[in-house]
């Protein structure tokens, strides 16, 4: 998301088609940009307001049940992984030569100087996820996650994973100072090695920390990405990360949050293949298909809560902090 975010957000600035306004609008602007994008259909939504096979429906129930059955769940593991591999290969990403490249790098002296020994990992982190026993606290699944002109100086991506949409924020935003926090000191020793190759004006800097209690100071951040995060935890831990993200923004401050949407079409037409391996892999999906993110954002005292289909598959929300 933050990926997006940030592409489209420049492109939007560099052709000046923002509003000449300042402030929290302008900053909007660039989000609502960086959503949309430019020059594509809008993606379709489904008739539903969450796909069938989630939540309390009995085709979710049917789908709980096989997943319970540990001999089955063992070969959907499997399956899954290698669905996610084939899908990265497909797009020309060498998973397999770019996991074995890291497994033989320094990566390992890195992970030493970032990881924080004395974290406290919550008890829904350490659920196997994406076909992973250990899911994220794993050198394998890493990998896994590889599938401007604005007043924005101080940016906080949670949940940053390898960095990739930290790296744009801050390529995009280069005056700005971004901050790449994640429970994971795996992803994170990946993400650092990265940028130690890089010359930047504003290094990032890496933290390893729980996106619901972050240890940074309040009202210090223009703009927090949570991409791709929320459907891998429990409802108490979103509502709780977004508490957070409202904590440490600054007043007209911006939360970004880019998710699968429940409301999507292809979502809600996956085959029974598809949709089964892929709640076997992914605990939490029920939990957060079926809490309603915008009235939590509501709740906790965001403002100005805006939903839209960013891709096919995916929702970006955008709320402010009230001045």
């Amino acid at each position: 998301m933050a990926a997006i975010l940030a592409r489209a957000g420049a492109t939007a600035a560099a052709s000046g088609s923002l509003p000449k306004s300042t402030g929290r609008r302008r900053r909007n602007a660039v989000i609502v940009a960086a959503a949309t994008g430019t020059g594509q259909a809008m993606p379709q939504e489904g008739a539903l307001e969450r796909p069938a096979w989630s939540g309390e429906t009995p085709l979710s129930r049917l789908v709980g049940a096989l997943i319970a059955f540990k001999p089955l769940y063992s070969l959907m593991k499997l399956a899954s992984r290698e669905v996610i591999i084939r899908t990265a290969e497909k797009w020309n990403i060498p998973w397999r030569e770019m996991t074995k490249k890291v497994l033989e790098s320094d990566v390992y002296e890195v992970f030493e100087r970032i990881r924080d020994p004395k974290l406290v990992y919550p008890d829904y982190y350490l659920s196997p996820f994406h076909a992973y026993d250990e899911g994220n606290l794993s050198w394998l699944e890493h990998h896994q996650k590889y599938s401007g002109n604005c007043e924005i100086n101080d940016i906080l991506d949670i949940g940053c994973s390898v960095g990739v949409s930290t790296r744009y924020l801050a390529e995009k935003f280069p005056s700005a100072q971004a901050v790449g926090l994640d429970l994971s000191p795996y992803f994170l020793a990946v993400a650092a090695q990265k940028e130690e190759k890089l010359s930047r004006q504003n290094p990032i800097r890496w933290v390893h920390a729980n996106g619901e209690a972050t240890g940074l100071p309040s009202d210090s951040f223009d703009l927090v990405s949570l991409a791709y995060v929320c459907h891998e935890c429990p409802a108490r831990a979103i509502t709780v990360l977004v508490k957070e993200a409202f904590r440490v923004l600054r007043p007209g401050g911006t939360i970004a949050l880019t998710d699968n949407s429940p409301k999507s079409k292809v979502l809600q037409e996956l085959s029974p293949v598809l949709f089964t391996l892929m709640k076997s892999t992914e605990p939490f999906l029920d939990e957060y298909y079926m809490l309603d993110l915008e009235e939590t954002m509501r709740q906790v005292g965001f403002a100005n809560v805006c939903s839209i289909l960013t891709d096919p598959r995916h929702r970006t929300v955008t709320a402010t902090v009230p001045y």
